[in-house]
């Protein structure tokens, strides 16, 4: 009997693994018209550069390779493979460059050293991935869009290499990152009483958010799954991170199996690095109170990953030559994806009409 079940076992894994295996091709798929050729200007494609002595990959996507060029950031899990579901529309107005920054995706090694996961590096990157991006596509300036933990990034990078940049987008801008967490703390603390979640109430009761002590390793482990539950986390109708986000990587064609299992290799990490403590502890509004290029802002008003009344505040005091702030009514953490409609709207007619 229990030889029986053993091989049931390996016969389900075997099966598993083959099935994972022709999920993943790894090789994007290229645009084409309506009798299936492909566009002669577009791009797709999926590469690797050495950026600072670390191999790092990106999905450059475009049906026109002379569009103006975007640099996406990703936070702390890369999102192209998201776009599947939910499609954005950015290829119709930008080339547009979804790097997977160092330690995260395609751009994962264990061989990375975890302190140099530092702020100062992840800039140095973004400012080598830029002059890349420059050079090949023959474009003087690019816009940089960061998310969510890319906006720390981002708009430090906007702040120190403005020469580089045709404008800076933040789409769930870190402002204070600390207060944020504070904030979605005490929601959702209170949601869940309110619908009488009694577990979830008794694990944030025990792992509270606080200025001297940040947020421990209890709160870390069930944030991402209390957030999603109240709609407040990737998206509104995104109420299981399994769901919603794990099993839409499993299932991603254009990542091999082993990009697969680094994506979460990735993730792993990110919640305890250095650089998360540096973003909590970090007040944006005090260090780049200025920027001298256009900066827009992204922000679904039910967003608690990242605060929408912190980046609102952070927005009203930022000074800058040109600078908007959109508030994305149906949306919590993802405008792009929950509203993409209205987001290439206002990248076409405000941000692309800006010479």
């Amino acid at each position: 009997m229990v030889l029986i079940i053993f091989s049931l076992m390996v016969i389900c894994l075997v099966t598993l693994i083959g099935t994972l295996l022709l999920l993943s091709p790894g090789t994007p798929a290229p645009f084409t018209d309506e009798n299936g050729n492909s566009l002669p200007a577009s791009i797709s494609e999926k590469t690797f550069i050495d950026v600072n002595g670390v191999k790092q990959g990106m999905f450059i996507k475009s049906r026109d390779s002379t569009h103006p060029v975007l640099l996406y950031l990703h936070g702390g899990l890369p999102e192209y493979y998201l776009t599947r579901q939910y499609p954005t529309g950015l290829e119709d107005l930008f080339t547009v460059v979804w790097w997977e920054q160092r330690g995260s995706g395609m751009s994962y090694s264990s061989d990375i050293p975890p302190e140099s996961m530092t702020r100062e590096q992840m800039i140095a990157d973004v400012l080598r991935v830029t002059d890349y991006l420059r050079q090949r596509f023959g474009q003087d300036k690019i816009y940089l869009m960061g998310h969510s933990g890319g906006t720390f990034i981002g708009i430090q990078v906007a702040a120190q290499a403005p020469e580089k940049y045709a404008a800076y987008i933040g789409v769930a801008q870190m402002s204070r990152q600390l207060k944020s967490e504070m904030l979605a703390y005490d929601y959702m603390l209170r949601q869940f009483r309110e619908n009488g979640n009694q577990d979830m109430v008794r694990t944030l009761e025990a792992a509270p958010v606080t200025m001297t002590g940040g947020t421990s390793k209890t709160y870390l482990a069930v944030r991402d799954e209390a957030m999603h539950s109240l709609g407040i986390g990737t998206t509104r109708d995104m109420h299981s991170v399994i769901k919603g986000i794990f099993l839409p990587s499993l299932t991603f064609r254009e990542y091999t199996l082993r990009e697969k299992i680094n994506l979460w290799r990735g993730k792993s990490h990110s919640g305890v690095s250095s650089l998360w403590n540096t973003m909590l502890h970090t007040d944006l509004t005090q260090e780049v109170p200025e920027l001298s290029l256009p900066v827009y802002f992204f922000h679904g008003i039910y967003d608690y990953t990242v605060s929408y009344t912190e980046a609102k505040s952070y927005f009203e005091k930022l000074r800058a030559p040109r600078k908007k702030f959109y508030t994305f009514e149906q949306s919590a953490h993802s405008p792009l994806f929950e509203e993409p409609e209205k987001a290439r709207k206002i990248l076409r007619e405000e941000v692309l009409a800006v010479k």
